[in-house]
């Protein structure tokens, strides 16, 4: 009987040793699954908005319904932020690529980029140029904060702007342009002088 006793305690052994080891790989993966997906609050580890992921010397395109290009963002380093889906360029610069309108190009010391890139908020020394046409002269305007809606190629601000269409010259605080119509509005307080009539 001894044998059989043995053999018995043996296979009482190796099942209490599989035992332990579920039970540590049981508690194993819940304690990874806490520190991956969550606290002790039941919120995600990371509940600030430290950055992702960054990228340097970046250039995205955005398409447009049609298929074609609609405009080129581009910049020295993009930082992408998770909480909000947001992403902070540094120099950032955006290239239309709409062919019906000479193309405007937007530099800037900063862009808040929005989670479904509708919006991009520029700040800093920013510079809109736009090179002339057979139906439209050379504009140059700079501010220093504007938002850009690329889905409808609209520039507003509410800062103070100094535009420059060929000789002549506008300033005002706040101003809408839509490139896709070539018409911009200036705000109040402003004031426009125009080139001598020779000179235009």
């Amino acid at each position: 009987m001894a044998p059989a006793t043995y053999k018995r305690t043996a296979h009482r052994g190796k099942l209490l040793a599989l035992m332990l080891v579920g039970v540590f790989f049981t508690f194993g993966s819940f304690w990874l699954a806490q520190i991956m997906g969550g606290n002790d609050n039941g919120g995600p580890v990371n509940v600030g908005n430290d950055p992702d992921y960054i990228v340097e010397n970046f250039s995205f395109v955005r398409m447009a319904d049609t298929g074609k290009p609609r405009y080129v963002i581009s910049g020295e380093r993009l930082t992408h932020r998770p909480a909000d889906n947001s992403s902070v360029i540094e120099k950032p610069v955006l290239q239309g690529l709409n062919t019906a309108h000479p193309p405007m190009t937007t530099t800037a010391e900063r862009a808040l980029v929005s989670q479904n890139q509708s919006q991009v908020d520029l700040t800093g020394n920013v510079d809109i140029r736009r090179p002339g046409s057979a139906t439209a002269k050379p504009m140059r305007l700079r501010t220093e904060a504007l938002t850009f809606l690329p889905d409808e190629d609209i520039a507003k601000t509410d800062k103070a702007v100094e535009m420059h269409v060929g000789a002549s010259t506008a300033t005002g605080v706040g101003m809408v342009a839509n490139n896709a119509t070539q018409q911009v509005e200036l705000g109040g307080r402003g004031k426009i002088v125009f080139p001598p009539r020779n000179a235009r």
